[in-house]
């Protein structure tokens, strides 16, 4: 294989109103893809676009729409269908996490967490992942975390669904091959994001420097550039220590008590 041509391509883009999201929307466009912006901020979508659209000349689609809500992906491919657009892309980057103890958080809250990072991602790619793999030219790329290598005190849910994520999109990796799809599962640790607000905790949890967005993002890019892209890329090299030393050379045990330890600090 050799580096993806996004030219002429669509990528639809979840979650692009910040973060991760708008990263991955200027590194498409600036390599020559159309863009369907997915989001709920539709104001910060619209500013993007317009933004992307006078800088790369580029086509730029804006979808207002909240993924907690029934059936996503099919939700989308009837937008895409009603506007004659053709996604050949997809980037599942929506996501976000509830801080506390498992039994003290809302149950609705931890309903939303689950359809926003566990079914919308499921349901997004089985969706599109047919006519991505028809177009044979493009890239699914998940959105998993450093948090889907260990259990998470704390983040027990977030960790749960990220492991989930992981899981799915190197089991499609391997179910996509010869077709041209390029499958990847991203795994970022923390990141300068609206993340830790979002959630609930107040500091990026053990990190004395937290990557930036276009770091994250050019790991991902890069990886799927690679001649064999791999099933999923850990962000950052000290993150990929750390999981091939929790994976290796410690105990279940020992990894638990290590990351409730880090944790328990962002209270």
């Amino acid at each position: 294989m050799t580096a993806v041509d996004y030219r002429g391509q669509t990528t639809l883009i979840t979650g692009a109103s910040a973060g991760l999201g708008v990263e991955f929307a200027r590194r498409l466009a600036e390599r020559g893809s159309d863009l369907v912006l997915v989001a709920r901020r539709r104001q910060r979508l619209e500013e993007l676009a317009e933004q992307l659209r006078a800088q790369h000349r580029i086509k730029v689609h804006v979808v207002d729409m909240d993924l907690a809500t029934d059936r996503p992906g099919q939700a989308l491919a009837a937008e895409m269908q009603r506007l004659g657009v053709h996604v050949t892309s997809v980037v599942n980057n929506a996501g976000f996490a509830n801080y506390g103890p498992f039994h003290e958080a809302d149950p609705q809250r931890l309903q939303q967490e689950i359809a926003v990072d566990v079914t919308a991602v499921a349901d997004i790619s089985r969706a599109f992942i047919e006519q991505l793999r028809t177009a044979g030219c493009g890239v699914l790329i998940n959105v998993a975390s450093m948090a889907a290598y260990q259990a998470n005190p704390r983040l027990a849910l977030y960790g749960a669904a990220k492991a989930f994520v992981l899981s799915l999109t190197e089991a499609l990796w391997a179910e996509s091959r010869g077709t041209g799809l390029r499958v990847l599962a991203l795994s970022p640790g923390a990141t300068r994001t609206e993340f830790f607000d979002v959630s609930g905790s107040t500091q990026v949890a053990g990190a004395r420097r937290p990557a930036e967005p276009a770091d994250v993002v050019r790991t991902a890019l890069d990886a799927l550039d690679r001649r064999n892209p791999p099933p999923s890329v850990i962000a950052g090299r000290s993150n990929r220590v750390l999981a091939f030393v929790a994976r290796r050379l410690l105990t279940r045990r020992q990894v638990i008590r290590a990351v409730g330890r880090l944790t328990a600090e962002t209270a």
